[in-house]
């Protein structure tokens, strides 16, 4: 089990190496977090959703991923609310405080789900998630030493360098476990580490004689070993390309690694823009997906980028909504009941001839299908992706794919929408779409041969396998 010192330390990176590495020495092996908090989810075989992070280690453990490797799914809507997916399907919105008074009945369902997938599997690879010094929660703790000890696991302790104070991070967090807590600890890991690697001897040493507790690996820094994130989308920017690709920041935004393939496409530089100023006269503007459709719809109109992507469509720029971006861009939305975060009736950016509303049902399937054409990419362009939306949307006129149960979508001149998560995948439409794009700028084809996201993922998870193979001891672990 990979726990760390706290958020955002690697804990999810680590896991994902561990799945592909020993996957690679011929081990079944499955991922599992008990307990996810996440707007970036996946669909799973026979529908249903859990952690993009789990789908990811499943795809790198060679196994299909199931609901029971991410049991308990909280998707946040505001501060202190969000909706509760549990064994991939919703069970309603809670507030925090409702959701943490008693978690007894959720630890019965996690610890069956756990049982599940360990009787599949050689290895099983959990992730922890915050701190399990978070001492407050130990009583309804459902994810960090309670799974644990309950898996009886060998539990690797993260720590981000990167951060500075690792060995206080680590020394602290060991402080406030308890002495059977404390015994399942087999190791630190510090992570992100910079620089000449001679300069941190002997503290490791001396670290691990003063906790009896070996430090098992410093792992490099290594920004270009990318696997899909499921939290902070801050950095998900960059490149060097001509093509200026703009996506509006949500303050919900989910799925957000809809875009991480763009944002590796040659030619393409990627930026968020939060304001009306920021957008400028991009050769794409992307309206990602996001949680709460009506309140982004009406932070829109508070810093006025409802006016800017409207004007940005009228001056002939490409606009395309991916999911809640889909459903902004068409006449109304209607959400009487709140299933879908803010509620009440308003209009949309009326780009699109569509109209959407919230039921309780979800939709969780794959989407395969086929581009239609009449936006600026060519008919005929394969789609693998998925659905995840509370709302359903329809209007008349053609649709941006082919899907094999019907159309998905909408088209109406340069704008256009989808709820196919995913879009940006397949290497031939980056292909042609950056083509098209430079051909509206008088530019010739790049006429790059681009891989699909799915090749491009599993070159990492094998770059990511030989580092841990290389730099981590897992000698008497596995």
């Amino acid at each position: 089990m990979v726990q760390g010192t706290g958020s955002g330390v690697g804990k999810s990176w680590l896991c994902t190496g561990l799945c592909r590495l020993l996957a690679r020495r011929g081990l079944r092996v499955a991922p599992f977090k008990a307990q996810n908090m996440a707007n970036n989810a996946a669909v799973v075989p026979g529908g249903g959703e859990i952690g993009r992070a789990q789908a990811v280690q499943a795809e790198a453990a060679r196994v299909a991923p199931t609901v029971d490797m991410n049991p308990i799914l909280i998707k946040p809507v505001a501060h202190t609310r969000a909706q509760l997916v549990v064994r991939g399907q919703v069970v309603g919105n809670q507030e925090a405080r409702d959701y943490w008074r008693d978690t007894s009945a959720l630890w019965a369902l996690v610890a069956e789900s756990y049982d599940r997938v360990a009787a599949d599997a050689d290895v099983v690879v959990l992730e922890g998630a915050g701190s399990p010094a978070e001492f407050n929660l130990r009583d309804r703790d459902l994810v960090n030493m309670r799974m644990a000890l309950y898996a009886d696991a060998k539990v690797l302790l993260a720590g981000d360098i990167d951060k500075g104070g690792v060995f206080a991070s680590f020394l602290g967090t060991l402080e406030f476990l308890t002495p059977a807590e404390r015994a399942l600890v087999a190791g630190f890991v510090i992570n992100r580490f910079r620089g000449d690697e001679a300069l941190l001897h002997p503290a490791p040493a001396q670290f691990a004689a003063r906790t009896g507790i070996p430090v098992r690996g410093v792992i490099p820094m290594r920004r270009d070993i990318v696997i899909d994130r499921e939290d902070d989308p801050a950095d998900l920017v960059g490149g060097a390309g001509l093509l200026d690709v703009a996506v509006v920041r949500f303050a919900t935004v989910s799925n957000f690694t809809d875009l991480e393939p763009l944002a590796r496409t040659p030619g393409v530089a990627l930026r968020w823009v939060a304001d009306a100023e920021a957008v400028g006269n991009p050769d794409l503007l992307v309206l990602p997906g996001c949680k709460d459709t009506l309140a982004e719809r009406r932070r829109l109109r508070e810093v006025g980028l409802d006016r800017a992507i409207v004007a940005a469509a009228r001056r002939g720029i490409p606009v395309l909504g991916l999911c809640g971006g889909y459903q902004l861009l068409g006449r109304t939305l209607r959400d009487e009941a709140g299933v879908g975060g803010a509620s009440g009736v308003d209009a949309g950016l009326g780009l699109l001839p569509v109209d959407t509303w919230f039921g309780a049902d979800k939709r969780t399937v794959a989407a395969r299908g086929q581009t239609r054409g009449g936006w600026v990419l060519p008919p005929g362009l394969a789609v693998d992706g998925y659905e995840i939306h509370q709302g359903r949307t329809a209007g008349p006129g053609p649709g941006l794919v082919g899907l094999e149960g019907g159309d998905d979508g909408a088209v109406a001149g340069v704008v256009a929408g989808t709820y196919a998560h995913g879009f940006f995948d397949g290497g031939a439409l980056r292909s042609a779409l950056v083509d098209a794009l430079r051909e509206r700028r008088g530019l010739d084809p790049l006429g790059a041969v681009i891989p699909d996201a799915a090749a491009e993922r599993e070159r990492h998870y094998d770059a990511l396998a030989e580092l841990l193979e290389a730099r981590l001891d897992l000698g008497g672990l596995v």
